[in-house]
């Protein structure tokens, strides 16, 4: 009873913390704590928040971990990976939802945070490509491939292809670099140019290629390589 006490105290402490400062002046491993009181109702989740922040380094790093990942941390079950995965799903559908609705050139750095929140700690590399209509509002937001920790095979024709079943009239191609650097690759420039070459056939523009990574984005159109 004596430890039942303690935790259910420790756990009102911290909500009350929490409340004060909407959790500013929290820890990485507090914050976990606060989303495993859910998950863990009835245990002490202190321990487990620790050993998960030790583990992957970061709140941000544990966010975007894999699940079987997650599972190899003594004690972290299907509960423990629902509770810290719906925040991440939550960050991203709060970050697209500035980018929605709005002509998308207009919001750019909005775009950007979205790109970085969903993909930047991704451990294999995506493709994803943004279709807009005539005033560049997104139509659609599509993972087209997704393939190595350094490579995603990439197929011109199937994007544009897909741009016309949407009829997308611009498109905007991101992809990450799990490795941090967003520098581009000459692959990568060249995979940019073919895109490009097709859509302009067909009438459709590609306004930019952003390559995300952990320590920034590059932006092909900034670059001068668009």
């Amino acid at each position: 009873m004596d430890a039942k006490a303690h935790y259910l105290g420790h756990r009102q402490r911290l909500r009350n913390r929490f409340l004060k400062d909407m959790g500013a002046g929290f820890s990485d491993y507090e914050l976990v704590e606060l989303l495993l009181f859910l998950a863990h109702p009835r245990t002490e989740v202190k321990p487990l928040a620790k050993d998960l922040i030790a583990r992957f380094g970061s709140y941000a790093d544990l966010m975007a971990a894999n699940p079987a990942e997650i599972k190899e941390v003594r004690g972290a079950g299907d509960s423990t990976i629902v509770a810290l995965k719906s925040v991440q799903a939550a960050a991203v559908r709060l970050a697209r939802a500035e980018v929605l609705s709005k002509p998308v050139l207009s919001s750019w750095m909005q775009l950007v945070d979205y790109c970085y929140v969903a993909m930047a700690r991704e451990k294999r590399e995506q493709f994803r490509v943004l279709f807009l209509d005539k005033k560049n509002v997104l139509i659609a937001d599509e993972v087209q491939q997704t393939g190595t920790v350094d490579h995603t095979p990439v197929y011109p024709r199937e994007v544009v292809k897909r741009a016309l079943e949407l009829d997308a009239s611009a498109l905007i191609t991101i992809h990450n670099h799990p490795s941090g650097d967003p520098d581009p690759s000459d692959e990568d420039i060249e995979m940019t140019r073919e895109i490009q070459e097709t859509a302009q056939r067909l009438g459709i523009v590609l306004h930019d290629h952003l390559i995300i990574g952990r320590k920034g984005h590059s932006s092909f159109k900034s670059l001068g390589l668009l």
